[in-house]
């Protein structure tokens, strides 16, 4: 295992590890809390189908897309309902009530590009959900380790990209940012057992240092400069000919 773990190339095999799964099970269970009271009709999950990212969403119409199939096991890639490049996303313009994009932008080659693909197809008010390492933790400071003596943590091939930076990216896209989540605390422990041995670590970090979470969640909502809600317009009073003119306005004869 220790042989693997010093080559990973990629993020399929790093969520098979113990630390992978660690991240899993808690990003699905926030994922569960946030989605579960944002409504629509169509929701869409890109990239990473290994994290049920919509299990507690209450759209009626639910999908996963993918870039391939390849390392996925039977039960991720049923999820996946369609393949394909992740710079240009195969739905409708104006057509998604809420993507959600788990750790894809830190892996994708044109993240820019699927920033742009993700704001075209979503509606207007549609909301976006992002998952990313923070370079900002002991995580990302085992991996600035590994990077001098090729004994990763992570996946190196990522670049990940911190919340600030990921904030200025979506502000550019009319994009206003909502609540951002930090988690995973533990330290950057290989094995399963140790990694739930440091679990008291999340409540700790929550409340004295909580933006130094492993991974963040960013939520984001589309806007459209100019749009705003009204309500209906009122009824103009009919003017009814004939009707009596009051003494003070009738013309002076």
């Amino acid at each position: 295992m220790e042989a693997v773990e010093k080559n990973i190339i990629d993020l399929d095999t790093w969520l098979e590890l113990p630390a992978g799964r660690y991240i899993r099970d808690w990003e699905e269970a926030l994922l569960a809390k946030i989605t579960v009271d944002i409504f629509g009709f169509n929701a869409l999950q890109i990239g990473l189908p290994q994290i049920n990212a919509l299990a507690a969403s209450r759209m009626p119409h639910r999908w996963c897309s993918n870039s391939d199939l390849t390392n996925l096991t039977a039960e991720n890639a049923s999820r996946v309902v369609v393949t394909h490049d992740f710079s240009e996303l195969p739905f409708e313009t104006q057509s998604i009530d809420l993507i959600v994009l788990p750790h894809v932008l830190e892996f994708a080659t044109e993240p820019h590009q699927m920033l742009r693909e993700v704001e075209r197809v979503l509606i207007p008010e549609g909301r976006l959900i992002v998952t990313g390492f923070n370079q900002t933790s002991l995580w990302g400071a085992r991996q600035f380790v590994g990077r001098l003596n090729k004994n990763y943590y992570l996946p190196h091939k990522g670049e990940f990209i911190s919340p600030a930076r990921l904030k200025d990216w979506l502000k550019l896209l009319n994009m206003e940012i909502g609540q951002v989540h930090f988690g995973c605390y533990a330290p950057s422990c290989r094995s399963e057992k140790w990694l739930h041995r440091f679990q008291f670590m999340e409540k700790a970090g929550q409340r004295w240092w909580p933006y130094f979470g492993s991974v963040y969640v960013m939520q984001a909502i589309k806007r459209i400069r100019g749009m705003r809600m009204i309500g209906p317009a009122l009824k103009q009073k009919r003017v009814v000919h004939g009707a009596a003119i009051p003494v003070a306005n009738k013309a002076k004869k």
